[in-house]
């Protein structure tokens, strides 16, 4: 239930959305629409230049230090990584961006479980690493595992202040601590790797860049850090978080547990082929996904109350999600072999085995994260477990099988064929139950699949004809994009598009010129200041 006393020593989440599906926008929805829309501005800004940073710094490491057992052994750490910091504080730092009423109130309670349980799950992973690097096939991961997991507790203690920099949308200043983390953890595992310390390098890296973001965060959101018990709020805030830590950790073990399927079926050399192909896949994914998702929770979350303004503004963001990142997800894909080899180098060419499937995967991962942040806002956590729980168990046999008859394309072909006919039927069954109807959310899209379909024939032919020198690539990947422009735009937004700049630029037209160029999604909103801009809390794999 609602709460609404912000007075209230123990506040609660809002668990269900409103009733009337005639509801009015919520009070202040202009504001929180330029706010969504401030905040989504500089998390995309954000995600591209450290994206950018990062890949950057991945060509170097991978095609002039690292070889494919050192890239398997980082893999091993960052997975295991991966998989627990979704529950390393129990969920409960959620409710530092979803609860209603002050902050201060309840965010001492909320740090003193997140620094417990991080320390005790640090606590328990030093004791078993060795056996856990064993069973992932990667003995040697035992020293990375234990250094790159103090993350863990550096994470817990920064949930606090970042989840406040999140609520109140200050996506400009989680910018700056974010540059500072890049260039500290950069600087030294590039200093670290060049002495020859391979995958301990990145580990150290992690770490420092972690010491640095939670001084940032602690900076930014002055008073954050202050530990303080109330019994009567851990356990609200336990009833609150722990279905969704467990949400989470499902979600977590979904996402990795074909890299740690690879890794102990395969070995260490093909899981850094595959992680290679994953880390490519997620260019794309990770940079809108990310984007979204820093401002998806919070904007949801302001409109759980009116049903209808939810449903128009899930609509709208998971368009413009899809619009933006089918032809990154198509070029890598049909140009997949190519590519590797001009950014990595021959010697990384395997990994094109699994990057196509690769790529479909993170469509369907975008589709299922925005999703899993509005079923979150509208307290359907229940059935974000079952979900979850049923994508796992469905997937590690498969993946378990896939890698024993064949190689990483096979194991990444099984993850597709899973989400597909099994987890996103029921992300949809989901959402309508919440209601938002599955009608709507086909029909925004039609025109980026379609697209999509057309960019792939086009690069196909083109790569065919052309060959695959760098001017052919190019070349191809311009007719691709062109094509998939033509299908996937409104026509009518094409022709404003064009009307407008015509008009910037001093070209009279007998056409009066529309005042700007709308948004790409047909689907209309309720409000457009109510609707939530695309614009993370998951964790990828960098």
């Amino acid at each position: 239930m609602r709460n609404d006393a912000p007075d209230q020593a123990s506040p609660a989440p809002r668990d269900t959305p409103g009733e009337s599906g005639s509801s009015p926008a919520p009070a202040g929805a202009e504001t929180l629409g330029g706010k969504v829309r401030s905040a989504t501005r500089w998390s995309l800004i954000n995600t591209m230049v450290m994206r950018l940073g990062n890949f950057a710094t991945g060509i170097v490491l991978v095609r002039y230090v690292l070889d494919p057992a050192a890239w398997g052994v980082y893999g091993v750490a960052q997975t295991v990584l991966m998989v627990l910091l979704s529950a390393n504080e129990l969920g409960v730092t959620l409710a530092v961006v979803r609860w209603d009423g002050d902050v201060r109130r309840f965010a001492p309670t909320v740090l003193s479980l997140s620094a417990l349980s991080s320390g005790l799950l640090y606590l328990a992973l030093f004791a078993a690493a060795p056996a856990v690097a064993g069973l992932l096939g990667a003995p040697e991961a035992t020293v990375v595992l234990r250094v790159m997991c103090l993350c863990l507790v550096l994470d817990g203690l920064s949930q606090v202040p970042a989840g406040v920099l999140t609520r109140e949308f200050r996506q400009g200043r989680r910018m700056v601590i974010d540059a500072l983390n890049f260039v500290v953890s950069t600087g030294v595992t590039v200093l670290l790797a060049l002495q020859g310390q391979g995958a301990l390098s990145f580990a150290c890296g992690a770490v420092a860049g972690n010491v640095v973001a939670l001084a940032g965060c602690a900076l930014a959101a002055p008073g954050m850090l202050r530990f303080g018990w109330d019994p009567v709020q851990a356990r609200a805030l336990l009833r609150f978080g722990l279905p969704l830590a467990g949400a989470s950790l499902l979600s977590l073990a979904v996402v990795n547990a074909d890299a740690m399927i690879v890794g102990a079926v395969l070995g260490n050399v093909a899981l850094g082929y595959y992680m290679l192909a994953f880390n490519m896949a997620g260019w794309p994914v990770r940079v809108i996904s990310e984007t979204a998702r820093r401002v998806s929770f919070a904007g949801f979350s302001r409109l759980a109350d009116s049903p209808k303004a939810l449903a128009d503004g899930f609509a709208r963001a998971l368009g413009v999600l899809m619009t933006a990142t089918v032809p990154a997800c198509v070029l890598l894909a049909a140009l997949a072999g190519p590519l590797v080899e001009l950014v990595y180098g021959a010697k990384w060419r395997p990994a094109a085995e699994a990057l196509p499937w690769l790529m479909a995967l993170g469509l369907a991962r975008i589709a299922a994260e925005l999703t899993y942040d509005c079923l979150v806002a509208v307290g359907r956590r229940r059935s974000l477990l079952l979900i979850q729980g049923l994508w796992l168990v469905t997937l590690v046999p498969v993946l378990t099988f896939a890698a024993r008859e064949g190689g990483i394309g096979t194991v990444a072909a099984g993850h597709v064929v899973v989400a597909g006919l099994v987890v996103l039927p029921a992300f949809l069954a989901a959402l309508r139950r919440g209601g938002i109807a599955a009608r709507a959310l086909v029909r925004v899209c039609v025109r980026p699949v379609l697209g999509g379909v057309v960019m792939a024939v086009l690069l196909v032919l083109g790569r065919g004809r052309l060959g695959e020198g760098f001017v052919a690539l190019a070349a191809t990947s311009v007719a691709g994009l062109v094509g998939y422009g033509l299908c996937a735009v409104p026509g009518r937004t094409l022709v404003r598009g064009v009307l407008t700049l015509r008009r910037r630029t001093g070209v009279t037209s007998a056409v009066p010129a529309p005042g700007s160029v709308p948004d790409l999604d047909p689907v209309p909103a309720a409000d457009s200041a109510s609707a939530p801009q695309p614009s993370p809390p998951a964790r990828p794999r960098n």
